[in-house]
C-alpha cells in the first residue's frame, strides 16, 4: 500500500507530540498546536490530499497523524481546552 519500510511508522509515531511545544509559550497556544497535530479530521484531509497529489510521503503523514491521535485516545488523552494541558474533551487528566 504505502511503499515505506514498517520501521518508518514506528520511528515517526511519536513525532506528532511536537505539538506540545506550544505549551512553552502559554496554554492557549499550546492547546492550538497540540490540537492541530492530534485532530483526526485534519489527518484524514492530509491523507486524502496525498492521494490527490499521488504523494506517498503526504499520505504517510496523514497515517501517522491519525494513528498517533487514535493511540492518544486509547490512553485517555483528548483534544485540549485553552485552560491547560490536563483539560481535554474526554475529561480532565489526573
Amino acid at each position: 500500500f504505502l511503499d515505506f519500510p514498517w520501521w518508518v511508522f514506528l520511528v515517526l509515531i511519536l513525532v506528532p507530540d511536537v505539538g506540545m511545544l506550544g505549551y512553552v509559550f502559554n496554554s492557549k497556544f499550546g492547546a492550538i498546536t497540540y490540537n492541530v497535530f492530534h485532530h483526526k479530521g485534519l489527518a484524514i484531509l492530509i491523507y486524502l490530499f496525498g492521494i490527490y497529489l499521488g504523494n506517498q510521503m503526504v499520505m504517510l503523514i496523514g497515517v501517522i497523524l491519525f494513528s498517533h491521535a487514535s493511540m492518544d485516545r486509547i490512553f485517555g488523552y483528548g483534544l485540549k481546552y485553552y485552560k491547560g494541558f490536563k483539560y481535554t474533551h474526554l475529561g480532565d487528566l489526573k
